[in-house]
């Protein structure tokens, strides 16, 4: 319900939202003014999360990194090696602070339930929609996460 809306209406049986004389404040928009969306509400933020470790057997790594793409379907997609891999996926995040953080936790905390290897974050790039949609256009920055899934690199 938008600020200074009354909660009823005075349905059936109801009372007035307010007292007899009582004036309600309205607001008004000058011609030629922008919307312009509050500053906290989430926005789309393309991850790269780059780990690597240990050498691994290939069928575990993709393994661990197919069972997070299923338990998070937000994973677009993941390239693996032996001893390294990449994982790319949106996140919707207020600010480009709380989706490094979700970045940051991920690898770790997955850990042991998609059964991960022991390796590292030894990379992380977050950035916004637009820088994204950006770089394509210009020609640089990762190419579409096409095909979306798991595969080696």
């Amino acid at each position: 319900m938008r600020p200074g809306a009354a909660a009823s209406r005075g349905g059936a049986g109801g009372s007035p939202s307010r007292a007899a004389g009582e004036e309600r404040t309205l607001t008004s928009v000058v011609a030629g003014d922008r919307y312009e969306e509050p500053k906290d509400l989430p926005r789309l933020w393309h991850v790269t999360l780059s780990v690597s470790g240990e050498e691994a057997p290939l069928k575990e790594v993709r393994r661990g990194l197919e069972q997070l793409a299923h338990d998070h379907p937000f994973l677009l997609t993941s390239r693996y090696a032996n001893d390294h891999a990449e994982i790319r996926y949106w996140e919707e995040a207020r600010d480009l602070h709380d989706a490094a953080a979700v970045a940051l936790r991920l690898w770790g905390e997955h850990r042991q339930s998609a059964k991960l290897p022991p390796w590292e974050i030894v990379g992380l790039e977050v950035i916004d929609r637009e820088t994204y949609h950006q770089r394509l256009a210009e020609g640089y920055g990762p190419p579409p996460a096409s095909p979306v899934g798991v595969h080696p690199f």
